[in-house]
């Protein structure tokens, strides 16, 4: 079986933790146990968040003034690299020694008229105080949110994933054997160009959205989303909260559940298996092979 698997930020960087290397490492390992698991039976591609990552690196970009901040597709460049490789070698110290693998920065297409680009919502680097924020608003011509009273951060556009520009690279390897960790941090977002050529954009793709797509051009059997919850509720937080075991294509909607958060991953999970015999799970990290045995989390299939 072929199984896409998109590991959440939050599952290599804990709520809480500190943003250490020697911690983002010990998760890295704690996912490549998990991860190799479901590897010695099926053929596995791997996809991560990068949320936590992108913000550490904007913030150290901020402390340096002797340069403008770093365009965010080369910050988000940057992060992928940094999770791919912890990811890739402690995978490889989990595998068997002949594993194979291989880590692709990934580049997507979006659509330059995408509706997104002119609201952007997605919150991305550190927070600033009022006077700094208008300050840097005015220096760099970026919108900010107030999230907080006093407390002002960037938002960027969150544009929806088109074109894998690598897909057939990424198919010819997974094709061959090869384990590949790709579209991270949801991919780099480009842009076609007057010229027909590509280039980065100011833009954050969600990434269980481009995993999705991963998985759908993969041809994938089944799609997992593996995060630090252990399935989807419903009216989470609430007294009528209640988990959801088991559901069909098209019986929930994604506008109930948070669009920062749930709302994208059953989006994700139910355009998926819309398609008769494909399966997808929502859950915890450690369940990852309960999940695509249907014995744990949130699965979405006909069957």
């Amino acid at each position: 079986m072929r199984v896409v698997i998109a590991l959440g930020g939050n599952a290599l960087l804990k709520r809480g933790e500190p943003m250490t290397a020697e911690a983002q490492r010990a998760n890295a390992r704690t996912a490549a146990i998990a991860l190799a698991d479901v590897a010695r039976d099926h053929d596995i591609v791997i996809a991560h968040g990068s949320g936590p990552q992108v913000g550490l690196l904007a913030l150290q970009a901020a402390a340096y003034k002797e340069v403008p901040p770093f365009p965010l597709d080369i910050i988000s460049a940057e992060s992928i690299g940094m999770i791919g490789y912890l990811v890739e070698q402690e995978l490889a110290n989990a595998l068997p020694k002949d594993a194979r693998l291989a880590t692709l920065l990934t580049q997507i297409e979006v659509d330059r008229n995408d509706p997104a680009f002119t609201r952007p919502e997605k919150p991305i680097g550190p927070i600033y105080e009022l006077a700094e924020a208008q300050k840097v608003a005015q220096l760099h011509n970026w919108p900010l949110i107030e999230e907080s009273p006093g407390r002002w951060r960037r938002v960027v556009p969150s544009p929806l994933p088109g074109r894998i520009t690598q897909i057939e690279t990424i198919r010819l390897l997974v094709d061959n054997g090869v384990t590949v960790i790709c579209a991270g941090g949801g991919g780099i977002p480009v842009i076609q160009n007057a010229a027909g050529d590509l280039e980065g954009v100011e833009a954050v793709i969600d990434k269980d959205r481009a995993a999705g797509l991963l998985a759908e051009e993969l041809s994938a059997d089944a799609f997992l989303m593996l995060t630090d919850v252990d399935a989807v509720y419903e009216a989470w937080g609430t007294e009528r909260q209640r988990r959801i075991d088991r559901v069909r294509p098209g019986e929930i909607d994604p506008a109930d559940f948070p669009p920062g958060s749930m709302g994208p991953k059953v989006e994700a999970a139910a355009a998926f298996a819309s398609v008769d015999g494909r399966l997808s799970g929502i859950g915890k990290l450690e369940d990852a092979r309960a999940i695509l045995e249907r014995r744990a989390g949130t699965i979405f299939s006909f069957e």
